[in-house]
């Protein structure tokens, strides 16, 4: 079945947006808020039954909750409480006395915002100005001046336009843990998954392989399922993603006037800003967030050695400050360690192997010449997405790569493309009508991993768009805004 072939009749070009988490509704939910704007059709592909959710926010795990306080989670950037002001009148966390942290702040499910996103942009579904094919991408190829997208149940639609906004590649384990457990029941490679961690039992010895926001979040549902055994959770650095501050930090520092140009001078400003705001009574928090916000700046001015420098040695360090635990989540792992059954290493695995279901492992302690042997009955994978194989993550992907539509951007992160978004080829040169949207576009954008940036991408991308279409309708010869609207 071919859909979009109609467009000829009014001229208005077709677009198509793959990816219906977070990044791809709201690039959609803020194209369609300029109601001036005439669009043909849109489309989002994804497989999942509800737009907005995505990988992140799909999860019916009620261990699992946003790590940022609701208030600045929005899908409009420029009113940040409407997430709050939603769950307020939707009466959402009735059933989630936790939600609350002691600070007041509202840390509810994951779920729960899946399911705000999902009725922001429901009336756009319901009255036809979007259309979601419930499919994963099959196929896409360049026909012309068109991109024909054909769905694994072999829906297509020719577009005029197209947006990338997939969402972030499964994590790839170590292969030394990949060839020793293939085979073992309870080797979990992507956490991420419904019931992943269903097959480990409640006195199972687990080792936890990385310690960010993905290895509290398993610590914190093994508990939910009544595990008691002891835990492992090792990284290269040992270092844990940390909390929230204790009370509200106003941002402190500047990065942006006269912004470092290597990663070690930024380093250093960082540290000195840190030292600076607790000798004035304020606390790490207020800093990095000041990073964050100023994210952009800071990765325009440095130069691609610079960056692929601080990706190498400052991102892990960068992480456990700037992706925090919601309150709830770090007081589990918090009692772990007080009660002894969680241990936290800076290792790596050295040696791995299974004798009758056991799996045997040495760990080599990092920042010395010791190694430790231990015996566990379960490993679990939380070092994060797969970006760097990130060509070779669907074959959609790695056939658009080969076809030279799309390459990895420069720092390793995701998609070359540029500051309007668009995507590059390897060698540089603008692919026409093709579009980066959320994280994957980092290695342009620089701080691209949080809800609110996300959110400003798309908008950003929306605004791109409009343009494009703008464009398109101009090369023929009609009128791109509706004479109708206010």
């Amino acid at each position: 079945m071919t859909v979009g072939s109609d467009h000829q009749a009014h001229d208005l070009p077709v677009i198509v947006i793959v990816g219906g988490g977070v990044s791809g509704t709201a690039v959609a939910f803020h194209l369609l808020q300029r109601r001036s704007l005439r669009v043909g059709q849109l489309f989002i592909f994804e497989p999942r039954e509800r737009l907005g959710a995505g990988l992140a926010y799909d999860t019916q795990d009620p261990a699992h909750r946003i790590n940022v306080p609701a208030a600045k989670m929005s899908l409009l950037p420029e009113d940040l409480e409407h997430f709050q002001r939603w769950l307020l009148a939707k009466d959402a966390l009735a059933d989630d006395e936790a939600a609350v942290a002691a600070n007041g702040s509202l840390f509810p499910r994951r779920s729960v915002f899946g399911n705000y996103i999902n009725s922001m942009i429901r009336p756009s579904i319901e009255d036809g100005r979007l259309v979601h094919i419930r499919q994963n991408v099959g196929r896409i190829e360049r026909m012309g001046n068109r991109w024909v997208v054909t769905g694994a149940a072999g829906q297509r639609v020719d577009a005029d336009i197209l947006v990338i906004a997939t969402s972030h590649p499964s994590p790839v384990p170590p292969q030394s843990l990949q060839d020793a457990l293939a085979g073992h029941q309870r080797f979990v490679a992507d956490p991420t998954g419904p019931d992943a961690l269903a097959v480990i039992r409640a006195e199972d010895r687990v080792l936890v392989v990385g310690n960010g926001l993905t290895s509290a979040d398993v610590i914190a549902s093994l508990e939910l399922r009544g595990h008691k055994g002891p835990v492992t959770a090792i990284s290269r650095r040992g270092q844990r993603s940390r909390g929230h501050a204790a009370v509200k930090q106003e941002l402190f520092g500047d990065f942006a006037s006269q912004p470092s140009t290597t990663a070690l001078g930024l380093l250093h400003r960082v540290r000195a800003a840190i030292r600076q705001a607790e000798g004035e009574g304020r606390s790490w928090h207020a800093v990095i967030d000041q990073v964050r916000a100023q994210g952009g700046h800071i990765w325009r001015a440095l130069s691609v050695a610079e960056r692929r420098r601080l990706v190498r040695h400052l991102r892990p360090f960068w992480d456990v400050h700037r992706f925090r635990i919601a309150p709830q989540v770090e007081a589990v792992s918090e009692r772990a360690l007080a009660a002894g059954r969680l241990e936290v290493l800076a290792a790596s695995v050295a040696t791995i192997g299974v004798a009758d279901g056991v799996i045997d492992c040495t760990l080599r302690l990092s920042r010395s010449e010791r190694s430790v042997a231990r015996q566990y009955d379960a490993v679990v994978v939380t070092t994060g997405p797969g970006h760097r194989g990130i060509l070779t993550s669907q074959r959609w992907i790695e056939e658009m790569s080969k076809a030279g539509h799309l390459a990895m951007d420069p720092a390793r992160l995701g998609f070359f493309c540029d500051m309007q978004s668009r995507a590059l080829a390897v060698d540089g040169t603008i692919v026409p009508s093709l579009f980066i949207s959320g994280p994957l576009a980092r290695g342009t954008f620089g701080e691209l991993m949080g809800l609110p940036e996300v959110i400003e991408h798309a908008v950003l991308v929306a605004d791109q768009l409009t343009v494009a279409i703008t464009d398109h309708c101009r090369g023929q010869g009609k009128a791109y805004l509706d004479s109708s609207a206010a």
